[in-house]
Order: C-alpha cells, then sequence, then structure tokens
C-alpha cells in the first residue's frame, strides 16, 4: 500500500512528543474538547476517518479498524496519519461547520505554506487523477463520497466527523495540463493549523492511490 512510514526522526520525534503528552491526559477531557466518543469502560475512543471507524486505546494509542468495505485503513498503518490524529486529541479542538468551504490560502498561514501544498497536494491530485476522471469516480464514489458541480469532476468528503474535504479537477487535453483545486470546511481551520492541512491532503490522496490499486 502506498503509505508513508516513520523512517527517520523527522517523523518519530514528533509522533513521541504528542504520544506522551496523550498518555498524561485526562481522556474525559479529550473527548468533550474534540467531540470523540469514549468508553471508559473499554479505554476506547471511537475515531472516525474518511468513512471508516477505529478504536484507539488510551492511554497506549493503540489503533484497530473496525471492518467495512473499504480495505484500506491509513490510521493504523501511515505514520502522518497516526501523528495527524494524536495531534488533534492532545490539542485541538471541535468546531461547528458553517457549509462554506475555504481554499488554503484564506486559512492562516496558508500563504505561508502554500507551495509545498501545492506540490504535496494539488499538483498530485492534478496529474494523478485529471486524465483518469473514471477512476477517480470510482475512488470517490466507494468512498461515500458526495458528487459535487466544480470542475470537471468534483466530490464532497468528509475526513472526519463534521470535517470535510472538497476535491475538484479540471480535465487535461493536448492544449491545457491537467488541474486541481482542494477546498476545506471552514472549521478546519479551527481544529487543525495550515501544516496539518497538507497532511490532510496528502492523507487523502494516499488512500486514493491505495483505493486505485484494490479496486483496479
Amino acid at each position: 500500500m502506498n503509505f508513508e512510514y516513520a523512517k527517520d526522526s523527522k517523523e518519530q520525534r514528533p509522533y513521541e512528543h504528542y504520544l506522551n503528552a496523550y498518555r498524561e491526559m485526562d481522556p474525559k477531557e479529550i473527548s468533550g474538547r474534540t467531540g470523540i466518543p469514549y468508553d471508559e469502560e473499554k479505554g476506547l475512543f471511537t475515531v472516525k476517518l474518511m468513512g471508516s471507524t477505529y478504536q484507539v486505546s488510551f492511554p497506549d494509542y493503540e489503533i484497530h479498524h473496525v471492518e467495512d468495505w473499504a480495505k484500506v485503513y491509513p490510521l493504523e498503518e501511515a505514520m502522518n496519519a497516526k501523528i495527524l490524529i494524536v495531534r488533534f486529541l492532545t490539542e485541538r479542538s471541535a468546531a461547528p461547520a458553517s457549509g462554506k468551504f475555504v481554499t488554503y490560502h484564506d486559512v492562516p498561514w496558508g500563504e505561508v505554506y502554500f507551495r509545498q501544498f501545492q506540490g504535496r497536494c494539488l499538483f498530485r491530485l492534478a496529474f494523478g487523477y485529471g486524465n483518469k476522471l473514471p477512476v477517480f469516480r470510482k475512488i470517490m464514489e466507494h468512498l461515500g463520497a458526495k458528487k459535487c458541480s466544480e470542475g470537471d469532476c468534483s466530490y464532497e468528503l468528509e475526513f472526519m466527523d463534521n470535517l470535510y474535504v472538497k476535491f475538484i479537477l479540471w480535465e487535461g487535453d493536448d492544449e491545457f495540463q491537467p488541474s486541481a483545486q482542494i477546498l476545506f470546511s471552514d472549521n478546519f481551520a479551527v481544529s487543525f493549523a495550515a501544516e496539518d492541512l497538507a497532511v490532510v491532503g496528502d492523507i487523502s490522496i494516499n488512500m486514493m492511490k491505495a483505493l486505485e490499486k484494490k479496486l483496479s
């Protein structure tokens, strides 16, 4: 599967930092702040990510998926996903969505990190699926995403509970290269920093690539 693992301290050290903080926290406080359900008797959080449900233990942070139709489970296997979620549990808070979507430029510090986001997410999405719209549709339908009207092909996906990402593609041809846009529900800016949103895009596209292999 096309998932990223911690190969050096660049990912391992942040992971250990947040993991240590997580283990020292009150799980009830985490649940109240993030809105993620916690079963005190079992010592488990129930986390939803890209349509799949995971049981996350406290304080060990052991992760196990609930078997479903997806057959691809990044939160179990991808270090960037593990860091994103443990960081959310330790530092972030849930916020309601207004129904509006914003570009990466619109979030605080988005302009500073845009070049990274463009390379890691927009270009990968455009050149990965801009000339393979039927494959993109199949993946999005498999994930239960909602079809939208923007661009030549677009879908809205619930990344986590009440946090939505919209993927928009414009098909390439002999004259123009394919292009893409990724929009975020406006509550993402409350729950995550700009650097985190690049990881959200990265996890999502890695999931698409893994599903493409599964569905082919």
